[in-house]
Formats: structure tokens, sequence, C-alpha cells
């Protein structure tokens, strides 16, 4: 049952490698270099078969590990074999790849039920303590002023940004969803101006298309919300609202119900401040 803070750790570990590398011996250093560039390699192959490439004895190995807080280097090799699982995008495949690489994974759909609910409840729980009132305060008043609001999401966030642009015109409000269709994606955002907003979804490994979108809207100067994963991710850097989602992960797959929920808090409450206004 984990939540998914397998990117943060793979980030924070290539970091961490990258910053301390001019001190490490030349045989650690060997390590690094392959680590670095061969992620891949490190997450499916055997210690014992990487030391053969690298002509280094298993313990170099242990030691590099151990260099960086892990109590062995298949301790280490769990954070690049669960992100290699994560982003395979063929839900077969990834199955297969849990099915070969872990012991005692729930199988019964019963008990993956079960499981989902649990890690659903606990990533709902931390999207309370994470999202702040003056970000979602934030969030509403950005949008109810915006003449147009644009809305992109690709692949596994597709369905989120479907139902926020279907959410939003039930509102009454100017809402432009950014498909692609035809690969005419900067095409469906090129008549944006400053006085809209944009709504970007995108969840490790961040889709090229909305970041794109988002360095164009930059040269706009137009209004920025993001939704998701990370504090690091390249979502953040230009938004003016961000909300970071720790999805749960169950078995490889990631859910989207605290996404949604946060989608729908800001519907929701987008719909009650207007329906106050036209009271008043």
């Amino acid at each position: 049952m984990n939540t998914n803070k397998n990117v943060d750790k793979l980030f924070e570990l290539r970091n961490t490698i990258l910053t301390r590398y001019d001190n490490l011996s030349k045989r650690l250093q060997q390590v690094a270099r392959y680590i670095l560039d061969n992620s891949n390699n490190v997450a499916m192959e055997t210690a014992t078969s990487i030391a053969e490439k690298l002509k280094i004895p298993p313990s170099t190995l242990i030691r590099f590990a151990n260099e960086f807080g892990f109590s062995g280097f298949n301790e280490l090799k769990q954070i690049f074999r669960q992100h290699y699982i994560e982003s395979t995008s063929s839900y077969t495949e990834r199955a297969r790849l849990l099915r070969s690489t872990h012991e005692g994974i729930p199988e019964d759909p019963e008990e993956i039920l079960k499981i989902s609910s649990t890690v659903n409840i606990q990533a709902l729980n931390q999207l309370q303590s994470n999202i702040s009132n003056e970000q979602l305060l934030s969030a509403i008043n950005l949008l109810k002023n915006a003449e147009n609001i644009y809305i992109i999401g690709v692949r596994r966030s597709f369905s989120l940004a479907i139902y926020t642009n279907y959410a939003l015109r039930h509102l009454g409000l100017k809402s432009h969803l950014i498909d692609g269709l035809g690969g005419m994606y900067k095409e469906e955002f090129n008549l944006c101006t400053k006085k809209d907003v944009l709504i970007s979804i995108s969840y490790a490994s961040y889709a090229e298309e909305v970041l794109d979108i988002i360095d164009y809207g930059v040269t706009v100067g137009i209004k920025q919300i993001c939704i998701t994963d990370s504090q690091v991710s390249p979502l953040v850097a230009f938004s003016d609202v961000n909300f970071i989602i720790k999805e749960a992960l169950l078995n490889g797959f990631k859910s989207q119900i605290a996404s949604m929920s946060l989608i729908q808090t800001l519907i929701i409450s987008l719909a009650l401040d207007i329906a106050k206004t036209d009271v008043t």
C-alpha cells in the first residue's frame, strides 16, 4: 500500500548522487555513472549482472548503496524498479512486471478492492492536509474572473481535463479543452490573452504537450493553475496557483480519486460563489 512518493525519491537520489559525485572514489564514481545513465537496467538487472558488466566485485555495489544510506543494493534498486513499473504504458505489461518482481501481491478482486479503498482514503486524508483554503480561494478567484478558461491534460490526465471542461461549461463559463485534435495543440491555444486562465494537469513523467502549452502561456502572460504531483514538477515553476496531489498507488497503478476530489471541490465552490454573486 504505497502512495506516490517514488518519483520524489528517485529525483532526490539522482540529485544526491550528482551532488556528491566528485567526492566519491573512482570505483564508486564508476557505479554512479552506470546508475545515472542506465535507470532501466538498474531496475531489472541483478546486482551480479551489473557487477559483471562493470567488472567490479558485487561488494562494491553494496558499498555504493551504503554510501547513500541504503542497507543494501537491492533496497536502492527498488526505487528504480518501482519507477520503471509505473512508467510502463501497457497495463498488461505492468502487471507482468509486478508478477515477476514482487511476491505476495494481492490478486483476488475483493482483496484488491479493500486495499484500493484503504490507500485512496489515505490519499484523500493527505489531500486535506496539503491543500490550503488560500490556494482554493486563489484558484476560484482566477477562474471566476477569467474571460476564457483553457484546460489541458493528456494520456492519464485526459479524463480529468474532460471532466473539468464539462463541469465549467455547466457553470456557464467559457471553457475550452485543448485536446490536440489533428496535433493542433498550440493552434487551439493561440488566441489566449492575459485575461484568460490555463489549467494544466500532468504527473510524472510530465507530458511534453502540456509543457509546450505552459511555455506558450508564459510568453502571453496568461494566469496559470496547475495540478501535479511534486514541488519540483516543471508545471509548478510558472503557475500562479499549484496543487500538489499525492495519488494512491496500488500494484503500480495510480488512482485519480484525490485529483477528482480537488477538481470537484473547485467546481462546487465556484458554483456557490457565482450563485451568491447572482443573488446580490
